[in-house]
């Protein structure tokens, strides 16, 4: 590998680029504005400003959706834009590495790959690794141990509920209830219980500052939207409960999901996981209380770490770095390890 090293976590919501040489992380929006069809107007949190107010002429969007590239040539220009950000002498034959999930084909997989093989950037080595596998070495732990570890990572679309060992996979689900369904859970409890209609951008503010899975706490939060019956502008204050309310269903499926897959781990795994607990990670897992809720529900210990967004590219680097960790890196040609 060369002194110039690049992990990327491409995320429905957020994209995360980590520079070894600096240890720095670029985290924005993966977000693109198009004007006219064809000409790039903005990218990134700039971009993102824009959702729900652009004029018919200026098209924003997510080219990611349910953890695979759904828009290929926009993210590849997103990408151009956000390598050009660490300037062309520091990306100039450059090593990559980049996260894929686990529950997805091989050519979705490849078009991990084939994006960054494709940017305007001459790069040396372009490697790839599993998602979980980088999450788990992210957070810290030894998955090459004969030890089961579960991972729940929460993110903009899916969920990725994860059991490792020995540097594999024992068994992955992946769950479309996260982020940006909890969201579109608040835009439809708002609606239905106030009859007042409220942006995406509104439903997130309202998950991330007053939102919580157990209903305890009590705080409140002023909300903008647009009254159904009158269409005009209108104010409200709601409350920790409304949210509650409005994502605990979605909560439910999610556990639900969890203990679906637990019922699958081989006992031995089973005896590792009640030992070390679960381990929960991504952007959406910091719902206030999440954990004492999976705590209480699964009966093992939730733990939790303080950048839960930024474990995957940190896991990414130390995979690509590390001997001990450097065989879980791959190829895309051919399965075969490095």
């Amino acid at each position: 590998m060369s002194n110039v090293l690049f992990g990327i976590d491409l995320g429905t919501n957020n994209i995360k680029i980590y520079d070894q040489a600096s240890n720095q992380i670029l985290k924005q929006k993966n977000v693109i504005a198009i004007i006219n069809k064809k000409d790039l107007f903005a990218y990134g949190d700039e971009a993102y400003e824009m959702h729900e107010k652009a004029p018919a002429n200026i098209n924003v969007s997510f080219p990611v959706h349910y953890g695979v590239i759904a828009d290929y040539n926009n993210m590849q220009i997103l990408l151009n834009e956000f390598l050009k950000d660490f300037s062309e002498m520091k990306t100039k034959y450059a090593d990559f590495i980049v996260a894929v999930p686990t529950d997805i084909t091989e050519v979705e997989k490849k078009a991990f790959k084939d994006l960054v093989n494709g940017c305007n950037i001459k790069s040396k080595e372009i490697l790839v690794a599993d998602k979980p596998v980088a999450d788990g070495i992210g957070l810290g732990l030894d998955v090459k141990s004969p030890t089961g570890t579960l991972i729940v990572d929460m993110g903009g679309d899916t969920t990725e509920i994860s059991v490792l060992s020995l540097g594999g996979i024992v068994l992955s689900q992946l769950n479309h209830i996260a982020g940006n369904k909890f969201d579109e859970s608040i835009i439809s409890y708002v609606k239905r219980t106030h009859g007042i209609d409220i942006g995406k951008k509104t439903a997130c503010a309202l998950k991330e500052k007053i939102g919580t899975a157990i209903d305890e706490e009590e705080e409140e939060m002023v909300a903008f939207g647009r009254y159904i019956v009158t269409g005009l502008p209108i104010e409200i204050n709601l409350t920790s409960h409304d949210i509650y309310e409005a994502i605990k269903g979605d909560i439910n499926s999610l556990i639900n999901s969890i203990k679906m897959l637990l019922e699958r781990i081989p006992p031995e795994l089973s005896a590792d996981i009640i030992h070390h607990g679960l381990y929960l990670t991504g952007g959406a897992s910091q719902i206030k209380n999440l954990d004492k809720l999976l705590t209480q529900e699964l009966n093992i210990r939730c733990n939790t770490c303080e950048e839960p967004s930024e474990s995957v590219v940190r896991g990414l680097v130390k995979i690509a770095t590390d001997e001990k960790y450097r065989s879980l890196a791959y190829t895309m040609n051919a399965k075969t390890f490095n």
